[in-house]
């Protein structure tokens, strides 16, 4: 069987490519037009293939980027090469997409992790609190230590490396129930997305309100 090209597969893209669903994607950073349950078929389609994945992350294209990352190999990436796609990630959906379904998988996760937390750019910093708050139900050590960061430094935080944060500060507060009390008096003092517009069955990202109700369902 002939191997797609990217120029087809891009074609195809193209083609789903929706107006309205691209109005919606752009308010909230995106710039594409695919519908998510179209892009996952595609990528079902193609199944695993590195090489291909590669050269779609190549064009710069947000939808070809994040059907990229649903058909690649996440433990056949460089340290490097990582490093290097996540700089480029652009838009919120590729960054969040590649963090969690390819740098989370990779070997080099950990080492990816420690170096982006430190990182001068908020952007990629924000990867490295997704990758912190992924190991937070795990975590023995370091917690009272990242709530201290947390507490001195989210409010003013630029707005993807505040929403890491306050990810953190809500998982820290779901999974260790002896620093819970301290995690919800941070998020009422901070009120950091204390106003964020929440759909009706949708839970609140406020630490607090987020805290409560996932401790509730448990």
């Amino acid at each position: 069987m002939a191997e797609t090209t990217v120029d087809e597969v891009l074609a195809e893209l193209a083609a789903l490519d929706d107006p309205k669903a691209r109005a919606v994607n752009e308010k909230h950073g995106d710039d594409h037009g695919v519908n998510l349950s179209k892009l996952r078929a595609v990528a079902k389609r193609l199944k695993t293939q590195q090489d291909l994945a590669r050269e779609l992350w190549a064009t710069d294209d947000t939808a070809a980027k994040l059907l990229a990352t649903l058909i690649c190999r996440p433990k056949a990436f460089e340290r490097a090469e990582l490093d290097a796609m996540l700089r480029t990630a652009r838009t919120p959906k590729v960054h969040d997409w590649l963090v969690n379904y390819v740098v989370k998988k990779s070997p080099h996760a950990e080492e990816l992790r420690e170096a982006w937390f430190a990182d001068p750019d908020p952007v990629v910093a924000s990867a490295g609190w997704a990758l912190t708050t992924a190991r937070v139900p795990a975590m023995t050590a370091g917690l009272a230590e990242l709530l201290d960061v947390i507490e001195k430094d989210m409010k003013n935080a630029p707005d993807r490396l505040q929403w890491a944060m306050n990810h953190c500060l809500a998982q820290i507060g779901i999974e260790h129930a002896e620093l819970r009390a301290r995690a919800i008096e941070i998020g009422e003092r901070l009120e950091v997305l204390k106003d964020y517009p929440t759909p009706p069955n949708c839970t609140s990202p406020f630490a607090p309100v987020w805290i409560a109700e996932i401790v509730r369902r448990r």
